[in-house]
């Protein structure tokens, strides 16, 4: 357990797994990858993996087939591969797939593997939540409260995942079960900045000198 953390009454702590999602087409970048865009001098799907991968928990990491740029991104890291054969129906194959390989008594978090705010310990902040709430939903949000990722998912949400379709990811979920979410801010908009185009990244390397 994390230490000064405290579980909520008569509630045991399921083992929490995190699957990293990279099944995306990035169809913006116009040709180009932004999983593989440097950060800070280190690929960002790298960079993400070596984060989960430094909380302690099991890492998966959801691929589509055929991109052997990214398997090399992530060699020598103890993550466990999901080839989502099914990635163009959308976001919802890869958490399907998540959901199917992670062991059923598992809390599963979802991170999207393009966010290149998240770090070590926005994910330690937020494993650590769930230590102290494992029946929530857990949702990072950025330090203003706009919800953002990851999302952690307790077992007993776990079903509904295996209904998702299209790509527009747990949205429908989160909504059925607005009441049962506990937001976790983490700082700046480290939950929230993604960026799709060249552009995007171009701007935020301007901004950030990153």
């Amino acid at each position: 357990m994390v230490a000064g953390c405290v579980p909520d009454a008569a509630v045991s702590v399921p083992p929490l797994h995190i699957v990293i999602l990279a099944a995306g087409a990035a169809s913006r970048m116009r040709g180009g990858d932004k999983l593989l865009e440097p950060v800070d001098g280190t690929a960002q799907l790298t960079r993400i993996a070596r984060a989960a991968c430094a909380t302690g928990c099991p890492v998966w990491v959801a691929l589509p087939p055929g991109r052997p740029a990214r398997d090399a991104a992530l060699a020598g890291l103890n993550v466990t591969q999901i080839v989502v054969d099914d990635a163009a129906l959308g976001l919802s194959a890869s958490m399907r797939a998540a959901n199917r390989a992670v062991p059923p008594d598992a809390a599963l978090m979802l991170l999207l593997a393009d966010l290149p705010e998240i770090d070590e310990a926005d994910l330690r902040a937020v494993t650590a939540a769930q230590q102290a709430h494992p029946a929530d939903i857990l949702r990072a949000t950025a330090e203003d409260g706009t919800p953002g990722h990851p999302v952690i998912f307790p077992p007993w949400a776990r079903a509904d995942l295996a209904h998702l379709t299209g790509d527009e990811g747990a949205r429908t979920l989160l909504r059925t079960h607005a009441g049962r979410i506990r937001p976790i801010a983490l700082p700046d908009c480290h939950a929230t900045t993604d960026l799709d185009t060249p552009e995007d990244w171009a701007e935020w390397r301007a901004r950030t000198g990153r």
